[in-house]
């Protein structure tokens, strides 16, 4: 098993090193799809985020930026260093998922089993992009709502990986009201996710142009 805690402490050491010999750093990559504006977030079929990311277990504590671009072919997410140093890189599409950590590279054709078998961590990757945006995807028996009739709290009721998800405060980006700060709680293993920027993403900026 992979220790992250450990991978983010040496890598934030050798991003210093780096930085006072080569004065730089890597960068994000950039999408070629075009920002839009939406009213609502589920009516953007892809998006940009960059944000921060704690988490917390019986044997591990650390946090990191997050970046995560979503579409509806396949996801890019990636862990780095204050410094902009990529710590993991998870990429994920039909044809199967792709982890870069430690200088390695794991594959699976789930990136759910393979971020588990690599990290020891049952992260959910697959609702999580709806939470970040502030849907819930599920009935609203198991929601509650705040003043505002945004959701407060959501009680996962998977067998497999029960969640409870806080959402703690609420900003607009993009034209649309998504989650500025959540926290998610299950079985000692505790994620707090801070979204400092949210972009809705459109039409490849190729086609604006033609």
């Amino acid at each position: 098993m992979t220790n992250l805690h450990c991978i983010t402490r040496i890598a934030l050491s050798l991003s210093l090193l780096w930085l006072l010999a080569l004065g730089g750093c890597s960068t994000l990559p950039q999408s070629r799809l075009a920002p839009v504006n939406v009213s609502q977030a589920e009516q953007a079929s892809a998006w940009e985020l960059q944000g921060k990311l704690a988490v917390k277990s019986p044997s591990d504590k650390f946090s990191t930026n997050l970046y995560w671009l979503h579409t509806q072919e396949g996801d890019d997410l990636r862990l780095t260093t204050m410094l902009g140093t990529t710590v993991l890189t998870l990429c994920s599409d039909k044809r199967g998922a792709r982890l870069e950590v430690d200088g390695k590279v794991f594959e699976d054709s789930q990136p759910q089993r393979l971020l588990e078998r690599v990290s020891g961590w049952t992260i959910p990757l697959a609702s999580l992009p709806l939470w970040i945006t502030g849907q819930t995807g599920m009935s609203p028996a198991q929601v509650t709502l705040d003043g505002q009739g945004y959701p407060s709290l959501l009680l996962s009721q998977d067998p497999e990986a029960p969640w409870r998800v806080q959402f703690i405060s609420w900003q607009q980006q993009s034209g649309a009201t998504i989650p500025k700060q959540l926290r998610l709680d299950r079985e000692g293993l505790q994620l707090k996710i801070q979204v400092n920027r949210w972009q809705a993403l459109g039409q490849p900026v190729a086609k604006l142009h033609q």
